[in-house]
């Protein structure tokens, strides 16, 4: 009797912690869809007003766009009147180009730092650390004398330049601690055999790939997104990237709305398209760096 009593108590105790956890996981889903719907709504309004009339959009902002209200107009505007083909093609030229370097310097700028055990390597570590903390806006001005004496404003290669030197100190800081992982005795073992620093370089290299697409991800979609520099370096029409393309859009026709709703979406539309793409790969590299 007495052992059929514990039993029932310890099925009950059991059938109370699972209800438990299932009311907290139903809990922390529906925290985590409030946050989903918080940070996708705002898009979907927009992207659904660029598909409306102008009195679609004020007689009805929240409701889908119908047989009568539905309209191309703002982005045919947005194409006619604007340059944003060019744009796009600006942006892709200065997000791969800077994506590229920064992703090659600071590879083998972390494997350097990691493999060579020399007096100054720790100071070096620390300034890519403290290039992390600082950022580079503070230095517009001297950036701006630096590119004037050098003939590049108004160039994409400013743009590249700068994205690149900006984005270094955070990608030699994470590639640091992958390389860190790779066991020595693969390295040793390399060079046992006979291969040269490059050889080993490139025998480890498929090792830290999570790293390599961590270091892509969080270079990329800052510079596709950033305004500040554009506007500064390189504000020329046939320089421009889509952000600034976009906020001069945006100035020129604030009082229609299709084609600034359209303008916003188009700008906006690669960035969300790129984070879909690579939003895995970046969170288990990114936590994965830190992690380690």
């Amino acid at each position: 009797m007495t052992t059929m009593t514990t039993e029932l108590a310890h099925e009950s105790r059991l059938t109370r912690e699972r209800r438990r956890w299932n009311v907290e996981r139903i809990a922390v889903h529906a925290v985590l869809l409030a946050f989903v719907a918080l940070a996708l709504g705002p898009i979907l309004i927009v992207i659904l007003n660029s598909l409306k009339t102008t009195p679609a959009i004020f007689g009805g902002p929240f409701a889908l766009p119908t047989a009568e209200t539905f309209s191309l107009a703002g982005y045919e505007r947005v194409l006619t009147r604007g340059n944003f083909l060019l744009n796009y093609r600006n942006s892709l030229i200065v997000t791969l180009a800077s994506v590229v370097l920064t992703v090659g310097l600071s590879t083998l700028a972390a494997f350097a730092l990691v493999e060579y055990r020399v007096r100054f390597v720790p100071l070096l570590a620390g300034l890519f650390i403290v290039g992390v903390m600082l950022p580079i806006r503070l230095g517009t001005i001297p950036l701006i004398q630096i590119m004037i004496g050098l003939k590049l404003m108004d160039t994409l290669w400013a743009l590249i330049l700068v994205y690149t030197a900006m984005s270094i100190p955070l990608g030699v800081t994470l590639m640091m601690t992958y390389f860190r992982t790779v066991p020595t005795e693969l390295k040793e073992a390399a060079r046992v055999d006979g291969a040269s620093e490059f050889r080993t370089f490139s025998i480890i290299l498929p090792l830290v790939r999570p790293g390599l697409a961590a270091v892509a991800t969080v270079t990329m979609l800052p510079i596709w997104n950033d305004l500040w520099f554009p506007l500064i370096l390189a504000p020329g029409k046939a320089n421009q990237t889509v952000t600034l393309g976009v906020q001069q859009f945006v100035g020129q026709f604030l009082n229609d709305y299709p084609a600034l709703l359209a303008a916003l979406t188009l700008g906006a539309l690669p960035l969300v398209v790129l984070f879909t793409i690579f939003s895995r790969q970046f969170i288990r590299g990114l936590s994965a760096g830190y992690g380690k």
